[in-house]
């Protein structure tokens, strides 16, 4: 009978906390519009696409030719070929390399290309010909894909040049002459999935943590001002039912946003869970559960709503940079890998990519699956002394 009233008197106070946030309107819309906007925000701020699409790029050609023969020129006419198939860019003729460096400071141009004056006699007497690709500095990722796409497109021309000559000068198929000049054929495995498929499941932890952490401090914190909380510290019921029932309010807020999140990033984005539905939500409950205990936790030790803010802002920030929601951990200093290790939202991130974009059913998630139930058993033990402890202050 104690257990049984200790979850009815949970599930009261989880009631009582969800009919206040259903009462204030502005609270409510406010809950509905942040995952709307972070999310919406998040999707049209990175690219979807991995190709240029019609980047202005200037063109120098300082070719001075050799023996009559300009293949400066004919290495432009291939390029245009190439473009008007592909429209990567949008060339545009400039005077020099001054010239290109003066329209990416005006923004006339993204990038450009020039190609050097001993470009044809070098070709011709059996050396490299020289073509540099210049690119805008103060936009460092447009610039790592025009430097990329653009050296992709001038090594295949390359090769066919290089392919062509050779089975004129061996009297051999172009084909023979193929497997000469590139003796591997590289099989890539393509996937339609983009950069915003990684960052969706990390936005959706993200928004959920940021739910709960900044719910707690009304949910206790206000209520210890108002004195409402003193009315249930004086009931006959048990601490753990109050922090139960402010756990299982908190969840449902985070699984509303995360329902939310995931239908935006479905309908407007693309994006396709090949793993269970149902499991993405228990990760949503299971990261909520993780979140709480830590929450209530820091809630306690704070002596009004303000303070609290300030604390859980203060814990959200570098958690947000620092558990691979928008960054892969892989690519951060080792130092910083450390620090995520000890992160719940990173493990919940992981998970979510798992079963989102890889389709990884429970065995798959062992580790992660572990770490937070363990976080959260934890943290709930510790949040319970430490509730009581604040509540006499």
């Amino acid at each position: 009978m104690g257990t049984k009233k200790m979850f009815s008197n949970s599930l009261q106070i989880a009631w009582k906390d969800l009919m206040e946030l259903f009462r204030n309107r502005m609270g409510l819309v406010l809950l509905i519009l942040m995952p709307v906007f972070m999310m919406t925000m998040v999707g049209y701020i990175y690219p979807s696409e991995t190709t240029l699409n019609q980047v202005p790029i200037a063109v120098v050609n300082e070719d001075a030719g050799f023996g009559g023969v300009n293949l400066g020129s004919t290495f432009l006419s291939t390029l245009n070929m190439i473009n008007d198939n592909a429209s990567m860019v949008t060339i545009i003729n400039a005077e020099s390399l001054e010239d290109i460096r003066q329209m990416i400071e005006t923004g006339d141009a993204e990038g450009g290309i020039v190609i050097s004056s001993d470009f044809s006699s070098n070709i011709v007497n059996g050396q490299q010909g020289t073509v540099t690709i210049v690119t805008d500095p103060s936009n460092p990722q447009l610039s790592t894909m025009i430097q990329a796409v653009l050296s992709q497109v001038f090594e295949g021309m390359g090769t066919v040049m290089a392919q062509q000559n050779i089975a004129e000068q061996l009297g051999i198929t172009p084909d023979m002459a193929l497997a000469a000049v590139k003796p591997y054929d590289i099989q890539i495995e393509k996937s339609d999935e983009s950069y915003f498929t990684f960052v969706a499941p990390g936005i959706m932890a993200l928004t959920v943590m940021m739910s709960v952490m900044t719910g707690l401090p009304a949910a206790i914190s206000h209520e210890r001002e108002i004195g409402t909380l003193d009315g249930m510290m004086v009931a006959p019921i048990n601490r753990l039912s109050v922090i139960l029932g402010k756990t299982l309010a908190q969840m449902a807020r985070g699984i509303l946003q995360g329902v939310l999140i995931l239908g935006l990033a479905m309908v407007l984005f693309g994006v396709t869970v090949h793993g269970n539905i149902l499991l993405v939500f228990a990760l949503l409950l299971l990261g909520v559960f993780s979140f709480v205990g830590l929450g209530v936790v820091l809630t306690s030790f704070a002596k009004d709503q303000e303070t609290a803010v300030m604390m859980m802002t203060t814990i959200m920030f570098p958690m947000m940079f620092l558990s691979g929601v928008f960054f892969p951990i892989e690519q951060m200093p080792w130092f910083m890998q450390t620090i995520s290790q000890f992160l719940p939202l990173t493990y919940v991130a992981d998970a979510l990519r798992k079963v989102m974009v890889l389709g990884a059913d429970i065995p798959a998630l062992t580790s992660e699956l572990s770490i937070l139930i363990v976080f959260g058993v934890a943290m709930i033990a510790i949040a319970v002394p430490v509730f009581k402890r604040a509540m006499t202050r």
